[in-house]
């Protein structure tokens, strides 16, 4: 396995949001794309929807790299593993390019992944109202960490030729090249709704024409040589290439020994048809379900390729289309998402909830995140979901959102009670209770408290993890999914 990294690679920051990182980045990726370069598409920090855009535009699936989630050891490992193949990789940041996790310092901001990756940032300016003063602005970005190259300038929302002068020359002083100025073009402007952006699977066709207006924009806008050439000046990388099987094969084994799947004998729909995959001891790997479509975009890729390592077999469902689980299916993962967007639809499809709720109550392995727990729900906003657990669910005004240190306070198929995980919540829904006589997690911040249910072989809650950071939770899953 090579121990070094020299892919071209570029970070897209910004002051702060609403500056245009996105609307940058995705449209480079799309324009390296359509050079005939193989891109790897990242995005800093838990964001889900973004790394959906990438995806569309570069062909590859989007990562996230998350110091605070994952741990700065594993920000490298994961990039490279991301970046295999591929001619240049580039990042989108989070927030402002020194925005990290509250009360962290620069722990998990864009500055702090850029040093990580030892990458130049090319920084995106929202010039709408300012001229000389962009001058003061882009030198303090630039200095304020010696250890942050901002390699570049891209200057958004320019008014007018005039106004483009005045940028320039005010930059002339600041000793950061313009690598592009963009003007404000409306059909670039992508639609957002209570969680930011819309996914590309609710929208696919309109995602595409944002996609190709954002790369046209970029490709006429940008000095693509020249952040190309900045790209290919990365220093080299020293670090192997994460990798689902070998991280497995080194994570301590699970303390507790595998329960059975419970009293109730596995139901017959669940059977596979044809013959499953064999794991190498010649014993048929289980099937994970994982939702999917339109109500459930939230997943970290890394969580399928963890799955598959441990030996299962990973299939998608969409709970708005399908009404019965895959076929053989022997564990299930519901992550995040938008079901109070969906919510009548998903009541709708009665089957599907009534094949999971029997699923459940069989004992057999679920793992439910934010979305999921929603799902699991007696109800949301009044109408029937799985009523897998007793607990309603609604939309809230308020929105919760932030970083979660959290310890496993019940024994469950994700953990055993007292195992450490950083976690994420992003949701403006509140489920009533917040817990279960058996709850999930124990939080810290922002204040102390329980959340979740483990009940059987369910694991709800509301916090969002990266199974990258503890592998043997993966291998656990299956294990509990038992063969046959």
């Amino acid at each position: 396995m090579s121990s070094s990294v020299s892919v071209p690679r570029l970070v897209i920051a910004a002051p702060s949001s609403g500056s245009g990182k996105t609307t940058v980045a995705t449209g480079l990726m799309a324009a390296f794309a359509a050079r005939g370069l193989a891109v790897s598409p990242h995005k800093v920090g838990p964001d889900y929807i973004d790394p959906g855009y990438h995806a569309l535009a570069t062909g590859r699936v989007g990562r996230n790299l998350d110091a605070y989630l994952c741990g700065a050891e594993l920000v490298g490992p994961l990039f490279a593993h991301g970046a295999r193949g591929c001619d240049i990789a580039v990042v989108e940041g989070v927030m402002g390019l020194y925005d990290g996790a509250a009360g962290e310092g620069e722990l998990a901001s864009t500055a702090h992944v850029a040093k990580l990756l030892r990458a130049p940032v090319v920084l995106v300016v929202d010039a709408s109202s300012q001229s000389r003063s962009v001058a003061a602005l882009v030198h303090g970005f630039a200095s304020w960490d010696p250890e942050v190259r901002v390699g570049g300038v891209i200057l958004n929302k320019v008014a007018s030729d005039r106004h483009e002068e005045l940028l320039r020359e005010a930059l002339d002083s600041a000793g950061v090249p313009v690598l592009g100025v963009l003007r404000r073009v409306a059909q670039v402007d992508t639609p957002s709704r209570h969680l930011g952006l819309v996914p590309v699977a609710e929208r696919r066709a309109e995602a595409v024409d944002a996609v190709a207006a954002m790369a046209a924009q970029v490709s006429a806008g940008c000095d693509l040589d020249a952040l190309v050439g900045l790209a290919r000046g990365a220093g080299v990388l020293s670090c192997a290439a994460w990798d689902a099987a070998e991280v497995l094969a080194s994570s301590p084994p699970p303390p507790l020994p595998v329960p059975s799947l419970g009293a109730a004998p596995p139901d017959p729909r669940f059977r596979p048809e044809g013959p499953r995959p064999q794991t190498p001891d010649g014993l048929k790997a289980p099937v994970v379900a994982v939702a999917g479509g339109s109500a459930f975009t939230f997943s970290y890729a890394e969580h399928a390729e963890l799955l598959t390592a441990a030996g299962a077999v990973v299939v998608p469902f969409d709970p708005l289309r399908d009404e019965q689980l895959p076929d053989g299916t022997r564990g299930l993962v519901i992550g995040g998402g938008f079901p109070e967007v969906y919510a009548s639809e998903l009541s709708a499809n009665e089957p599907l909830r009534k094949a999971i709720g029997e699923f459940a109550l069989s004992g057999a392995p679920v793992a439910a995140e934010c979305a999921g727990l929603l799902y699991l729900c007696r109800e949301l906003d009044g109408l029937a979901m799985c009523g897998v657990l007793d607990a309603s669910a609604r939309m809230s005004e308020r929105l919760t959102l932030g970083y979660r240190d959290a310890v496993a306070v019940s024994d469950s198929v994700l953990a055993v009670a007292g195992t450490r995980m950083r976690g994420h919540e992003f949701h403006r829904t509140v489920v009533e209770p917040g817990s279960g006589a058996a709850p999930a997690w124990g939080v810290r911040a922002p204040q102390r408290r329980v959340e979740g249910f483990v009940q059987q072989g369910v694991h709800a809650s509301y916090v969002h993890t990266h199974w990258a950071s503890q592998p043997g939770v993966a291998r656990r899953f299956v294990e509990r999914c038992g063969t046959s």
